[in-house]
Parts: C-alpha cells; structure tokens; sequence
C-alpha cells in the first residue's frame, strides 16, 4: 500500500508525469511484458473520451436535482460497473483505499461540488473551458511550494489564460446562467481542486491499477456528495424520468469517458493528451448552444479561444522543463488531463478531466 509519505518531497509535475509502466510492473510484475496498443488506438479512444466528458455539463443540467446531488448520483450508478470491472476474472481486485485515494475522493467531493454549481449559475461553455484551467495551476502549486520556477513562457501563458478567464466572464450576456460572475469563480476555483485530484490520482497510481483507483475515490466521494446535497437543502431525488436517466448518463459518462481518459494517458505523450482534451470544453459549448441556446459572444468566444491557447502553451512550456527521472528497470516516460476527469484514474498530466476523470478522471467532468 502506497503512504503519502511516500511521495514526500516530490513536486505535483513530477507526480502528475511519472510514467504509467511503472507503477502497473509495480504491481504485477509482468505487465511490461504485454504488448501496449498502438498510439493511433490510444489517441482514438482518449478522443471519443473526451467526446463523452463533454456531455456531463449537459446532463447535470437536466438531472432535476440538486448540483451535488447529480454528483452524488453520477458515482451512484458508475459505481457497479467500476466494481464490476475491477472485481473482474484476473483484475487486480478491489483492495482496500490507500491514503492517496481517500484524497482523491476527497478533491472529487470538492471538484464535483463547486463545478456543477458553476454549471447550475453560468453557462456551460464558462464552467467547462474555466475548469480545464488545471494544468496552470499545477505548475503554480509547484512554484508556490516546491519553488520550481517556471519559464518565462509558463507566465505569458499564466497572464493569457487570466486575462482570457476575465474576458469570458464579462463578455457574457444577461440569459446565460442565473449568476454568471460567481459561476465563472466556482468554476475557476474547480481547477484548483481538480489540480489536487490529479496529483492524488497520480499517487496512489503508483501501486495500484487506474481501476481500483477510480472505483475507490469513487466510493469515498459519493456519500461525501450526499452529505454536501442534504447540507445545503437540495433536492437529491429527480423529480422526472428524464432525470433520473441524465442521472444514468452521467453514470456512464463517468465511467466509458473518465475510464477511456485513465487508459490512454499512459500511452500518450503529456502534450499531445493536453491538447486532446481540450475537445471536451469545445464539445460542451456546441451542446450548450444546441440544447440550451447559449450562443457565445464575440467576446466570450474570443476569451474562450485564448484560455485554450494558453492552457496548450503552459503545459508545453511545463513539458519543456521535464527531464527524464533516473533509469530504473521498472520505470518508463509517463503520458502527458480531466479530466478527469479524470474519473478518477485522472492520469499524468495536468489536462484530462478528465482520468484521473483521470485515472480517474477528466475530470471532472
């Protein structure tokens, strides 16, 4: 069982970007003996993925219950196909939690909590490209406490994805969302809890399978959602068939697409999965628009166009400054979220939502 202490001294980028491999032959000893998918599968199932993750914006708005609530019920229903999977013939079996998992459930619980009330007070494009701020502030985090000083290129990008950040959120209009500027903090401050998910995720991703992962942090957030729901009054049952199968969705959603990001991020480079998953904002703002007829302002538009560029430039600045940990027979290059989500695998770096919602991610989304 991994302890935190374990990892005492490392930053969250090195965490975040340790290789895959090692902690998979770490574990069962012959995996690095197994054939890995190609990179054009890898990339193929983490698009689609990310493709998945963009419809969880949409389907917490339609839940009918309250926006921790749809959280809680999201891991509700992922949580037999995650035992499933993990409980599966020759799976690595379910375990027991480690220190680095209950920490993650505890980031999920405050990821899921302030970014579905950012969903519930502004649109949906500003709550998803806003949360997917993460990789900026990871490579903070390391400055802050670790004093790894960034590049002179991380802070131009620091400075757009602020400035970008501003603009979307005074570039909105009067009908997106009952609250936009409290909406647009809570999904900025989503990052800084979705930052520490990853970092967790990728903890205890060093002893144990993206699986067990997700399904544990899964089973430690969902009665914390529960509990924030009933706290704050909300409606925890959906009052509608409807919702109760976006609820189901958002079950599956958390699953096929934080699930798919946890699996490609070790096979992908850390840039290339940065990118990627970028999709997932892109996708929810033409939904929300569809569905919702949340059409972008120039401005937002505009804004949005740069927090994406400067999400890209920071990790590939961050990437830049990654050397290549010492040789060890188990060690290999780690990936590049969500995420996680990410679902909480949410993972190697910063960007997917996503699988760590990763490993677990992008998450989360």
């Amino acid at each position: 069982m991994t302890a935190l202490s374990d990892f005492r001294g490392e930053s969250p980028l090195t965490l975040l970007t340790r290789g895959e491999k090692a902690a998979t032959s770490a574990h069962t000893g012959t995996a690095l003996h197994r054939p890995m998918p190609s990179r054009p599968a890898a990339l193929i199932v983490l698009i689609l993925a990310a493709l998945v993750l963009g419809f969880a914006p949409i389907l917490v708005r339609l839940t009918d219950a309250g926006p921790a609530a749809s959280g809680f019920w999201r891991f509700a229903f992922a949580l037999p196909w995650l035992l499933l999977m993990t409980a599966r013939s020759g799976g690595e079996g379910i375990g027991r939690p480690s220190g680095w998992m209950a920490l993650a459930g505890g980031m999920l619980v405050l990821d899921l909590s302030f970014w579905h009330y950012s969903i519930a007070l502004t649109s949906v494009a500003n709550a998803t490209t806003l949360t997917n701020l993460t990789p900026v502030v990871v490579t903070l985090v390391g400055w802050w406490l670790f004093r790894e000083r960034p590049r002179a290129l991380f802070v131009v990008a620091l400075a757009a994805a602020i400035a970008g950040a501003v603009t979307m959120s005074l570039g909105a209009d009067g009908g997106q969302g009952s609250n936009p500027p409290l909406g647009d903090v809570f999904a900025g401050v989503t990052a800084l809890w979705y930052a520490g998910y990853f970092i967790a995720v990728k903890g205890a991703r060093g002893a144990h399978s993206a699986g067990r992962v997700m399904l544990w942090s899964t089973a430690i957030a969902a009665p914390g959602l529960l509990l924030v729901a009933l706290v704050l009054g909300e409606d925890v049952l959906p009052g509608s068939w409807g919702g109760w199968a976006a609820c189901i969705g958002l079950g599956v959603v958390h699953v096929v697409g934080q699930g798919g990001v946890a699996w490609s991020l070790g096979r992908l480079p850390t840039a290339l999965t940065a990118v990627t998953v970028l999709i997932q904002p892109i996708a929810a703002a033409i939904l929300g628009w569809l569905l919702f007829a949340e059409t972008l302002t120039l401005v937002q538009a505009i804004g949005g166009g740069v927090v994406l560029g400067a999400i890209v430039l920071a990790q590939w600045s961050s990437g830049r400054d990654q050397k290549a940990p010492p040789s060890r027979p188990d060690a290999a290059q780690g990936p590049g979220r969500v995420g996680s989500g990410g679902p909480e695998g949410p993972t190697t770096a910063a960007p997917k939502k996503k699988d760590a919602e990763a490993e677990a991610a992008a998450p989360v989304s």
